[in-house]
């Protein structure tokens, strides 16, 4: 066989190594330099700490669940979003304290509130707290910027013997509820559980009044607290 043609086949055998080496070389897989990622139809992309700890997930949950989640190195949870399968599928979004509570998260069952924390709602009271007026007196007053979409309130009237009270506790649309107290000497207790009227950050103010039902003597209505809360469950929420 002729040289040349000798060192032709050498050079293609040359030129062919090459190619197979270079299909070999892939491209750096630690940057996206155009377009996106995507995840659908389950899976999770998750990084890890070199001890194991996740600190990010996104995607499709063990629980079936889509969303997103940030962890601390220790392996606590910071944030995360749409991760409680018991919430109604309402894609909660919630901030973890270091030791496993939820220190800040929207409504479960309430569109548009604020989950947690519990706003107190401050109450004054008025010189009407103690009177022995058969006409509807002010006892104690408060008012709020509305987050949470269900007030807990809890009052306690002092009726003398033979005496029995008339009490309210209302809001900015009118009666929340209202009820007798007729303890003979002594306190009647109230605790007001309801749902919100108003929306998320509306103005409301907040009124407990009383007076002598029958019978002649001074009563007492004292304000034991007031707070807004999340729903704990649906039928709750307003």
């Amino acid at each position: 066989m002729p040289q040349d043609v000798l060192d032709r086949i050498a050079s293609l055998e040359r030129e062919v190594a090459q190619l197979r080496g270079r299909a070999q070389i892939r491209p750096a897989m630690n940057q996206i330099l155009n377009g996106d990622v995507v995840i659908g139809e389950g899976g999770q992309l998750i990084a890890k700490t070199p001890g194991g700890q996740n600190t990010f997930i996104v995607g499709q949950t063990p629980q079936g669940d889509w969303g997103v989640g940030l962890g601390r190195e220790s392996g606590s949870a910071a944030l995360t979003v749409g991760d409680d399968v018991n919430a109604a599928n309402a894609q909660m979004i919630r901030i973890w304290s270091r030791d496993g509570e939820v220190i800040m998260m929207d409504d479960a069952y309430a569109d548009g509130f604020l989950g947690r924390p519990s706003i107190p709602i401050p109450m004054q009271p008025t010189s009407g707290r103690e009177t022995s007026s058969t006409t509807e007196t002010t006892a104690w007053t408060g008012a709020t910027r509305l987050m949470n979409s269900v007030i807990y309130a809890s009052f306690e009237t002092y009726t003398p013997a033979g005496v029995t009270a008339d009490v309210s506790f209302e809001d900015s649309d009118g009666v929340i509820e209202s009820w007798v107290a007729n303890t003979s000497n002594g306190w009647t207790t109230r605790e007001i559980t309801k749902p919100v009227r108003q929306t998320f950050f509306d103005h409301v103010n907040y009124r407990l009044k009383h007076s002598v039902r029958s019978g002649t003597g001074a009563i007492r209505t004292n304000c034991l607290g007031i707070y807004t809360r999340n729903a704990f469950t649906p039928a709750e929420a307003p």
